[in-house]
């Protein structure tokens, strides 16, 4: 019988879906656990820990040095890792911010009738100095 470890967990089930190809291009056999219940109700992510990723207990190192070789960082069109204009560093991360009224009716639109925000606003974060733009 096979045993399988969690190796990770992701907010998106779109997320685990791309790291789910990776790995299984790569030969390694993962499944996912409660992608179907937030594929369901997103809002549901926190809830429940997020979509669970596992591979096969044997493939765990391998897996492991899979995902570290995927850029975690924001990158361009190019595909070249965003810079931080405050301090040049290129640990830069995109979020969804709700901050202005347009995005806060449009949160609050998608809370009421249980669908997703069909407007949200976009910035990136650098994680050396918290810079937002």
């Amino acid at each position: 019988m096979k045993k399988f470890t969690q190796i990770a967990n992701y907010q998106y089930s779109s997320e685990a879906y791309l790291i789910k190809g990776k790995l299984e291009s790569e030969g390694v056999e993962v499944f996912l656990q409660n992608e179907n219940t937030i594929n369901t109700d997103p809002l549901l992510s926190n809830a429940v820990g997020g979509v669970k990723l596992f591979v096969n207990s044997d493939e765990v190192i391998k897996a492991k040095q899979i995902l570290s070789s995927i850029i975690e960082y924001s990158v361009d069109d190019k595909g070249q890792l965003l810079t931080c204009p405050n301090c040049g560093a290129q640990k830069v991360e995109m979020f969804t911010t709700i901050k202005d009224l347009k995005s806060f009716f449009a949160f609050l639109y998608g809370l009421l009738t249980l669908s997703m925000p069909f407007y949200t606003k976009h910035k990136y974060k650098c994680e050396n100095c918290n810079f937002e733009f």
